[in-house]
């Protein structure tokens, strides 16, 4: 099943849908920073580097399926949280203009749970209204990433539609039994090498594995008002998108507490803190070994990384996509004249 990618960054929503069974022919990034790592990594994607809101409906080829995260800074409950006054996220009504345009059988928003804020709520309910208005049946939740295969705490408000005409019933997938950890996710990893001077990139043949260096030098009075260390046996906090912010690595002690947001390291174990590299942070984001993020700076490494969508979480919502599909075609084979997906999922009906 064809489908077009938005906002796509490094491709971590399209990874996952292509672990499902999709394939993604045409995606659209505006930062250039990007544009190495994500041609490196789908070469047979046609990526359209211009900015949304210069691209014409028509440049975009049909498809069955849009998904695609627009930029989530305006949400953030760490940013100034501009919201819908700020252009970035004026860009969730160029996504709702492309959507109408080719009406797809499906679509998959996501962002920050920041969107949930009480600030935020009407326009949020007034960009989840647009999206019904143009003739989709809408569902969003708040789901927390670490309840589908990912090792780290990741909260996500995630939108999926599908066309009204089709009748889906759709159901966001149940979270998992059991939670995957640091060691699962790391433990079994080399140790990295730390940047170069400024934090620049190492040369690749260097590092014993693609991206395994870390960010160097001090960490901010901000960084250090809350415990950054989660033990071998937990789940990662978030990976955000600076590695200034990145967790520290398992195997140092947890911060000591002196008040209120004001913690130290523990003293005469200050050695042991250092930040998680860029590829333990990719494996913290389900990104596979093989998937290279092409970089000068490595500041630009983590930003790629944290912004991306959990590929396993995008698999999990993908494959939910497409057994609702299925199980609706096989329900109804005649109406609409629709196919099944490729084989995707499909399922007898109980």
């Amino acid at each position: 099943m064809n489908i077009a990618s938005l906002f796509s960054g490094a491709g971590g929503l399209d990874l996952g849908f292509k672990q499902a069974g999709f394939k993604v022919i045409w995606a659209n990034e505006f930062d250039k920073s990007i544009w190495d790592t994500f041609r490196h990594n789908f070469p047979n994607t046609m990526l359209n580097t211009n900015s949304i809101v210069d691209i014409a409906s028509d440049e975009i080829p049909d498809v069955q399926g849009i998904i695609g995260g627009p930029p989530c800074q305006s949400w953030s409950e760490a940013g100034a949280g501009r919201g819908i006054n700020d252009s970035r996220g004026q860009l969730f009504y160029e996504y709702i203009r492309v959507l109408n345009d080719k009406r797809p059988l499906f679509f998959l928003a996501e962002n920050v749970s920041g969107i949930l804020l009480p600030r935020h709520r009407a326009a949020f309910h007034a960009i989840v209204d647009s999206f019904r208005n143009i003739g989709y049946d809408v569902k969003w939740a708040l789901l927390n990433a670490v309840d589908y295969g990912v090792p780290q705490d990741r909260k996500r408000v995630i939108i999926i539609g599908f066309r009204s005409d089709l009748a889906v019933y759709y159901k966001y997938p149940p979270p998992l039994l059991y939670t995957k950890n640091l060691d699962e996710a790391i433990g079994d990893m080399p140790p990295p090498l730390p940047a170069l001077e400024n934090n620049k990139a190492n040369s690749p043949q260097d590092l014993p594995l693609p991206n395994h260096e870390y960010m160097t030098g001090g960490f901010s009075t901000i960084y250090m008002s809350r415990n950054r260390v989660r033990a071998w046996h937990e789940p990662s906090f978030t990976i955000q998108a600076g590695g200034r912010h990145a967790p520290i690595h398992p195997s140092a002690p947890k911060m000591r507490f002196i008040e209120q947001n004001i913690r130290v390291f523990k003293p005469g174990h200050e050695h042991e803190y250092r930040r998680l590299s860029v590829r333990e942070c990719a494996r913290i984001q389900s990104f596979p070994d093989n998937f290279i993020f092409k970089y000068n700076s490595l500041s630009d490494g983590y930003k790629m990384v944290g912004n991306a969508v959990a590929v396993e979480f995008a698999r999990v919502l993908a494959m939910s996509i497409a057994e609702a599909l299925a199980a609706r075609v096989l329900r109804k084979p005649l109406e609409y004249g629709l196919a099944a997906p490729n084989g995707i999922g499909l399922r007898a009906e109980s």
